[in-house]
């Protein structure tokens, strides 16, 4: 094979190589004997038509195009993967053009891995908030731990705000029950928001055994078009109403909701909680401001392939996670008031910005010789192994080791980022 040219303009590779014609004809051959079973010619039983037959009836070039496909593997290897030329998504071929003496002549295209032009990424400044604990925070921490332990409790009064009511209820709109407007057996909190506006509101006052009828109006955005605006009417029965009995705040509460023993304990054990919390937003937030602006510092221009990629990364593992809660993506994206291909345009803007980052921080661990020794791949194996519970041969087999290159080494880069930048104070809104 001959490559007569290669040229790149900018993340586009154009090769143009002559195949040799003993190449090509090979590559007919097996396409030859792969399709003529689909082929009919008269005179004989299909699959049995000589090659000439079918090329008289159909034409010389009837094979040509599959004949390419059977011998492009090695003509793409020969011409683009062994010239060590870095691409990403697919290669397609072009333009094709069978000569006189049969040889012929291709024209490959495929996406190069883009060129970064660095801009400053040691001493980027971004501002890192300062982190302090009020007791407020504390206390309100301490109000959610004796919440956890609190008692609900039947009692022989009427309702109050935060109270939970057990109720039967039934909607009516125009005298006639609607579709999820029933349910018997129901436990409501009382100031929880959970119902459409107004119903909460009427049962406060309400003791066990009381019914009622609710005058409502359903939101004028309400998802279901045909209630949406609409004033209804609610059958309420009262069955129960409960109270919640919160624990006092004291040497107890602590000794149920922890192990210590004095309450003391307990708060500066929550006040160093709330810290690291902190502490590890404050640094997230930095180091997110950090990244924005190194990616945006440099220079590069992505091609579409690798931001489809990331596209379709970030839909099947959301696809995943919705399956796991019984709900498929096009079930998701209708209930957003879409398709499926809005959906994944709405999640573009956001995949480039990660792809971009990630390729400008790989440009910046080739610039600081930044690599990813046999150690780090083996203890990353032996991480991933664990977090996944599988063997780490057999993991081996399924992430290809310059996937864990490339990770480790955009994660080297991200360090040395964040170490070589200087934190400011944030700006007072």
């Amino acid at each position: 094979m001959l490559i007569k040219n290669a040229t790149r303009e900018q993340n586009k590779l154009t090769v143009n190589v002559e195949v040799e014609k003993e190449v090509f004809e090979a590559g007919i051959s097996k396409a030859y004997l792969k399709n003529r079973k689909y082929i009919t010619v008269p005179g004989f039983r299909k699959g049995k038509a000589p090659r000439k037959m079918i090329e008289n009836l159909y034409g010389a070039q009837v094979f040509h195009s599959d004949a390419v496909e059977e011998i492009f593997p090695d003509v793409y290897k020969e011409a683009v993967t062994d010239q060590g030329w870095n691409t990403v998504g697919q290669p397609s071929v072009t333009d094709m053009n069978v000569r006189e003496d049969k040889t012929l002549e291709l024209t490959i295209e495929v996406e190069l891995y883009p060129e970064v032009e660095l801009g400053q990424y040691k001493g980027v400044e971004a501002p890192r908030a300062a982190v302090s604990v009020s007791d407020e925070e504390v206390e309100a921490e301490l109000d959610r731990k004796a919440n956890e332990v609190a008692r609900i409790v039947t009692v022989e009064r009427p309702a109050q705000e935060g109270d939970t009511v057990v109720i039967d209820y039934k909607g009516l709109k125009d005298g006639v029950a609607f579709d999820g407007g029933s349910a018997e057996g129901h436990e409501l909190r009382l100031g929880s928001h959970s119902f459409i506006p107004g119903f909460e509101e009427q049962l406060i006052g309400a003791a066990a055994g009381d019914e009622k009828e609710l005058n409502v109006t359903f939101p004028a955005d309400y998802h279901a078009k045909e209630l949406a605006g609409a004033p209804v009417v609610f059958q309420v029965k009262v069955h129960e109403v409960k109270e919640t009995q919160v624990p006092a705040k004291d040497d107890e509460l602590a000794k149920d909701v922890s192990e210590f023993d004095t309450l003391d304990e307990l708060k500066a054990d929550l006040r160093k909680q709330i810290e690291t919390r902190k502490e590890e937003e404050a640094s997230r937030a930095f180091e997110s401001a950090l990244m924005e602006k190194v990616a945006e510092a440099a220079k590069v221009e992505l091609p579409a392939a690798m931001v489809e990629q990331e596209v379709d990364t970030e839909l099947q593992n959301f696809d995943y996670q919705l399956r796991s809660q019984g709900m498929s993506l096009e079930q998701y994206s209708k209930m957003l008031g879409g398709d499926l291909s809005g959906f994944k345009n709405s999640i573009r803007p956001s995949a480039e910005k990660q792809v971009r980052l990630r390729v400008v921080l790989n440009a910046i661990a080739d610039a600081e010789g930044l690599e990813a020794t046999e150690e780090d791949r083996n203890a990353e194996y032996a991480k991933l192994a664990e977090q996944y519970g599988m063997d780490v041969e057999k993991l081996k087999t399924l992430i290809p080791v310059e996937d864990i290159v490339t990770d480790l080494k955009v994660r080297k880069a991200r360090d040395l980022v964040v170490a070589e930048a200087v934190a400011t104070a944030p700006v007072e809104e």
